[in-house]
């Protein structure tokens, strides 16, 4: 873990969690699946927490304390997880797999190819390349196609 200089994460306890009412929580976290995952903001690298609460009629606090109640973890860390997981199905769908990794992290939402590989490696315990590498090697069939595909675009 010390490739990315990634630091444990910090227990915290917030008050004005435990004054929330569950109904608002409630709906406050049905109203965050729908924004971020259904309608896929999670692809919007300047889509933040404040621009959400803003959408949703509610404050930061709020959004960050149902994500930390319902969802388990930070806005950031949600929007990246979805992320994260979209960029998984790129890296391994054959549609993409002449784009660059970098192009891959800008698709999904994140504004940098660092930020985008910490946040992978921090989910999957490996960097996006060795995940592709990984799931070939796993799937000879594909590097069966992919030497074909090159052998006939030499040979053209």
């Amino acid at each position: 873990m010390a490739k990315y200089n990634i630091k444990e994460k910090s227990e915290k306890r917030a008050n004005y969690r435990s004054f929330m009412n569950p109904s608002v929580k409630d709906e406050l976290q049905e109203k965050i699946r729908v924004k971020i995952i259904l309608e896929e903001k999670y692809k919007d690298k300047d889509y933040s927490a404040k621009k959400l609460a803003e959408d949703l009629g509610t404050n930061v606090r709020y959004i960050s304390a149902v994500c930390a109640e319902r969802f388990y973890m930070s806005y950031c860390e949600l929007v990246n997880y979805y992320r994260i997981n979209e960029s998984m199905t790129m890296l391994t769908d054959r549609r993409y797999a002449k784009m660059r990794v970098e192009d891959i992290s800008e698709m999904v939402g994140f504004s940098n190819r660092q930020s985008f590989y910490v946040a992978f490696y921090r989910l999957r315990g490996m960097t996006p390349r060795q995940y592709k590498m990984q799931y070939i090697r796993n799937h000879p069939e594909l590097l069966r196609e992919l030497a074909v595909k090159s052998h006939q675009r030499k040979t053209a």
